[in-house]
């Protein structure tokens, strides 16, 4: 139980054992988007359901196949987007959650990704679903080597069109070649998304 303590805020643990806006299969949920990201096979998968007016987050549910770490960060920021413009929900970060919660085990961080990984998902649908597929394309991206300004998105589609090691990633981004120093935050991405997404 002290080992518990130590590992997760009083946040975490009240979000893990009382979760927010879980989606029940028994409930009438009419969602106007859905996202799903993961892969049941490795022990993640998120599910998040959106209902929107006015391109506002008006409630939603979510559903996870995931540990502790997911639950609890999908529960708040379940809590956190409900309220905001499509715009705002979409730029909410991992670390906002993991400050929200008091912070999250540093091995456990990726599981803080799968939940704003899933809601975007479901805010692209909606999009694309009014015709304006595309908005916000690239807004939420963060450049992880500035000698030739590849981003967390450009890792994100090659992992998604294959990648699984640090030589495919090199080949279909670049990435690394000129003065590696951004191998360690690449390979920890590279990792996160081979994970989300194998």
């Amino acid at each position: 139980m002290e080992a518990f303590q130590w590992l997760y805020s009083d946040t975490v643990k009240d979000h893990f054992t009382n979760p927010r806006n879980v989606w029940n299969p028994d409930e009438v949920f009419e969602a106007d988007a859905e996202g799903v990201v993961g892969n049941i096979k490795c022990g993640d998968q998120m599910m998040f359901m959106l209902k929107i007016k006015d391109d506002i987050i008006t409630d939603l549910r979510w559903k996870t196949y995931g540990c502790a770490s997911a639950i609890a960060s999908t529960s708040m920021l379940s809590e956190t987007v409900k309220g905001m413009t499509i715009r705002q929900a979409y730029g909410i970060k991992p670390t906002d959650i993991a400050a929200k919660l008091g912070g999250l085990p540093g091995n456990k961080i990726h599981c803080s990704v799968l939940g704003d990984k899933a809601m975007r998902a479901a805010i692209d649908q909606y999009l694309k679903k009014q015709g304006r597929a595309g908005e916000f394309k690239g807004e939420d991206a963060v450049v992880i080597c500035n000698c030739l300004n590849i981003t967390d998105k450009d890792i994100e589609t090659a992992v998604k069109a294959g990648a699984r090691s640090w030589q495919d990633l090199q080949e279909a981004t670049k990435i690394g070649t000129v003065c590696g120093g951004c191998k360690p935050k690449a390979e920890e991405l590279l990792h996160e998304f081979v994970h989300i997404y194998s």
